[in-house]
C-alpha cells in the first residue's frame, strides 16, 4: 500500500536525478529556465482564502501567467491566488519534494508532465475527479493527446496546462526554389534534405535539416518506426530494430551534410539561428519557438507534421497543474483551476497570449482560437498533430533512463560509435535502472 511517507524514501535519488537533468527535460518541452517575471503581490488581509500556486514560467510567459492570475483575483472576492516562480521544471520538482517532506508545500503546482507519475506514485497529489464532477467537467473535455500523464491508479491527479509538441519547421522559400514539396515521410525528408545541401571548397555552407540535441526527437522517430520507448511491462525498452533504424537514418543524413547535428550546449538557440539565417532548410523543434521564428524569418515559413516512417507519431511536452493532497484550501484551489479551464479570461487568454497548445476542446473550438489559427495557420498544425500523440516516458525511472539515453545519443551522433552496440548497452542499463 502506498503512503505519503513513500515520498520521503524516494526524495534522495529523485532529487539527485532532478539535479543532474536540470534543464534537459525543460529543454525538450519548451520549459527552459527563464528570468523571473514580476510576481503578483501577496494576498492582502481582506479575508480572502489565499491559494499558493508554484510554477515554472519566467520571462514573457511568466508575465502572461501572472496576468491570468490577476484576472482571476479581480473576478471575485473569495479567493486570492499567489503565483510564485520556482525556476525551471526540474528546480520546481526539487523544491516541491523538499516542501512536501517539510509539510510546507503549495496548494497547486505546475509539474512537467513526465514527473507527474513520480508524485502520483507517492500519493501526494489530490484526485480531482470529485471536483470535476461537481463542476460538470470530465476527461472527455480535454484533447486525448494531452491526457496521458493525468490518470494514475484510476485517480485524475493532473490536468494539462502549458503544453507543447515537436513539429517540422520549414523554409518554404528554400524548398520552392528547388521545386521541392514539404516532406511527409522519412524517405521524402531524406531526398529533400539532401537536395538542399550546399558544399563549397570542401565545407558545408548550407545543410538540409537539423534538430536540437535532445531525447525528444529520436524518441518520436522510434515511435514512427512502430517501436515504443518503454515496453508495456515497464521492465525494459520497447524497441530494438526501430531504434537502430532511426539512428542509422540520422547518421546517413549526417554523413552527406543533409543533417546538421548541433553541439549539446545551447543547441536549441543554435538551430533556431541557423534556420532563420537560411543555413538549414528544415528542423524538428518545439511549437514553442513558432512566434520567435515568425518574427525573425525573412522567408516564407511554414510548419508540418513530423514525417512518418511506418506511422505518424509525436511525443508531447510541457507541464500540467496538480492540486496537492496536503492542501488546506482545496475548494478554493479548485475554484481557480476550474476557472482556468473554463473561463474565456482564464486559460484561453493565456494560450492566445503565450502560444502554448489549447488544453481543452472548447478552447480549440472557440472563435478567438479559430481567428488566431486563420491568421497564423502554423500554430494549428501542432494541435492537429495531437491525434498522433503518444506517451513516451510513463515510468518513475524516466529521469535516470533519460540521462542514459542522452549518453547513447552523444555516443552515436558525436562520437560515431556503433549504433546497434550503443543501443544494446543502453537497453541493459535501462533494465538495471528499472529493476531498482
Amino acid at each position: 500500500m502506498k503512503t505519503k511517507m513513500s515520498m520521503n524514501k524516494k526524495v534522495p535519488s529523485i532529487v539527485l536525478a532532478a539535479a543532474v537533468t536540470a534543464g534537459l527535460v525543460a529543454g525538450c518541452s519548451g520549459g527552459q529556465s527563464e528570468p523571473a517575471a514580476d510576481a503578483p503581490p501577496a494576498a492582502s488581509q481582506t479575508g480572502k482564502t489565499t491559494v499558493q500556486f508554484w510554477h515554472s514560467l519566467g520571462g514573457k510567459n511568466g508575465d502572461y501567467l501572472n496576468e491570468m492570475i490577476k484576472r482571476f483575483n479581480d473576478s471575485q472576492d473569495k479567493v486570492e491566488v499567489v503565483g510564485t516562480f520556482q525556476g525551471s521544471y526540474d528546480e520546481t520538482v526539487t523544491k516541491l519534494q523538499q516542501a512536501i517532506a517539510a509539510k510546507t508545500g503549495p496548494d497547486i503546482s505546475m509539474l512537467e508532465r513526465a514527473y507527474v507519475q513520480m508524485f502520483a506514485d507517492s500519493d501526494v497529489l489530490e484526485d480531482m475527479t470529485p471536483y470535476m464532477k461537481k463542476s460538470n467537467l470530465s476527461a472527455d473535455d480535454f484533447p486525448q493527446g494531452l491526457m496521458g500523464h493525468s490518470v494514475f491508479d484510476k485517480k485524475l491527479v493532473s490536468l494539462p496546462f502549458n503544453r507543447s509538441t515537436p513539429i517540422l519547421h520549414i523554409n518554404k522559400t528554400m524548398l520552392d526554389e528547388k521545386g521541392l514539396a514539404v516532406p511527409k515521410t522519412w524517405e521524402e525528408l531524406k531526398q529533400v534534405a539532401n537536395a538542399l545541401v550546399i558544399k563549397e571548397n570542401g565545407e558545408y555552407t548550407r545543410y538540409g535539416f537539423s534538430m536540437p540535441y535532445d531525447t525528444w526527437y529520436p524518441i518520436a522517430m522510434i515511435y514512427q518506426a512502430k517501436g515504443k520507448f518503454f515496453n508495456d511491462n515497464g521492465t525494459s525498452v520497447g524497441f530494438s530494430n526501430e531504434g537502430v533504424k532511426a539512428f542509422q537514418f540520422l547518421k546517413d543524413l549526417q554523413s552527406t551534410g543533409a543533417l546538421y547535428y548541433p553541439p549539446a550546449q545551447d543547441s536549441g538557440n543554435i538551430v533556431n539561428q541557423m534556420f532563420t539565417s537560411g543555413k538549414i532548410g528544415m528542423m524538428y523543434q518545439s511549437t514553442g519557438v513558432i512566434g520567435s521564428l515568425k518574427d525573425n524569418a525573412k522567408f516564407e515559413y511554414v510548419t508540418a507534421y513530423l514525417p512518418m516512417d511506418q506511422v505518424y507519431a509525436t511525443p508531447t511536452g510541457g507541464a500540467n497543474i496538480s492540486m496537492l493532497s496536503d492542501s488546506k484550501n482545496k475548494e478554493a484551489a479548485w475554484q481557480f483551476i476550474n476557472w482556468a479551464m473554463t473561463d474565456p479570461k482564464g486559460g484561453l487568454q493565456f494560450i492566445l497570449d503565450s502560444g502554448y497548445l489549447p488544453f481543452t476542446k472548447k478552447m480549440a473550438e472557440s472563435q478567438p482560437m479559430k481567428d488566431l489559427w486563420a491568421k497564423e495557420p502554423n500554430r494549428k498544425v501542432a494541435y492537429d498533430q495531437l491525434q498522433y500523440a503518444m506517451d513516451s516516458n510513463k515510468h518513475v525511472a524516466w529521469t535516470q533512463v533519460n540521462q542514459e539515453f542522452l549518453k547513447a545519443i552523444q555516443a552515436i551522433m558525436y562520437d560515431n560509435k556503433d549504433v546497434a552496440g550503443t543501443l544494446d548497452t543502453f537497453k541493459k542499463e535501462t533494465e538495471r535502472i528499472m529493476k531498482q
